[in-house]
């Protein structure tokens, strides 16, 4: 069973953020919970030691950040991330692993990932990287960047499209993606709850046929430039 957490976040501040971590070596685990403890924004609810456990958890608890291992038994990362997209969930979600494959970031990000971190990666900058990822910004380790620019350099076939199919909230939640909002910020800014800004970003992304924020901030981003040309 995985290792479950009392949910906090409703007694929280209403800045804290809800984490779930993902990883089938508890040592990994421990390390990680003892890290982010030190963070009184960061609220770890969940706890999964295989990808089919992190999938209906996160169906079920809807955090704002996933922190998802690559290598795992089973269900591997690539599978649990792409499963979980293709479930609709709207949660960050960051790898932390052990690979610094070109291959394996490219494919990472392509599937969805807001993110790509190496375990080898110093504590301190660990737990600063993590902590952009919930507020929003796209968080790579040193030694991936270069990877993370092939991805974005190779055209991403998507249908033609405009935004005349959303709706002017979810178009103005679009535009706040890809300033690099998170959804608390988007929420704040807009007078709504987190809970709608969710249910937006689920309804837009499948709307565009994209499977991240990440991937809606680069599509609003080219919008604009051709736009704008």
């Amino acid at each position: 069973m995985p290792e479950q957490q009392k949910n906090t976040t409703d007694t929280a501040e209403t800045d804290s953020f809800s984490v779930m971590l993902v990883d089938d070596h508890p040592l990994l685990r421990k390390g990680l919970r003892q890290l982010l403890a030190f963070e009184e924004e960061l609220q770890i609810v969940a706890e999964a030691s295989s990808g089919a456990e992190a999938i209906v958890l996160a169906n079920e608890l809807d955090p704002d950040l996933i922190i998802l291992d690559l290598n795992m038994q089973g269900m591997d990362g690539h599978q649990t991330l792409k499963k979980l997209r293709d479930d609709g969930v709207t949660s960050r979600i960051v790898m932390l692993t052990v690979s610094d494959s070109n291959e394996d970031v490219i494919k990472a990000i392509s599937l969805g990932a807001d993110g790509y971190l190496l375990k080898d990666s110093d504590p301190d900058e660990l737990l600063e990287q993590i902590k952009k990822a919930v507020h929003g910004k796209m968080v790579l380790s040193e030694a991936v960047n270069a990877a993370l620019a092939d991805a974005i350099r190779r055209p991403v076939e998507k249908p033609a499209t405009d935004l005349s199919q959303l709706t002017n909230r979810e178009q103005e939640i679009l535009e706040l993606i890809a300033k690099g909002r998170s959804n608390k910020l988007i929420a704040r800014e807009l007078d709504i709850s987190d809970g709608t800004v969710k249910v937006h970003v689920k309804h837009l992304l499948k709307k565009l046929n994209l499977r991240s924020r990440v991937e809606a901030a680069v599509w609003m981003v080219n919008f604009q430039g051709k736009k704008g040309s």
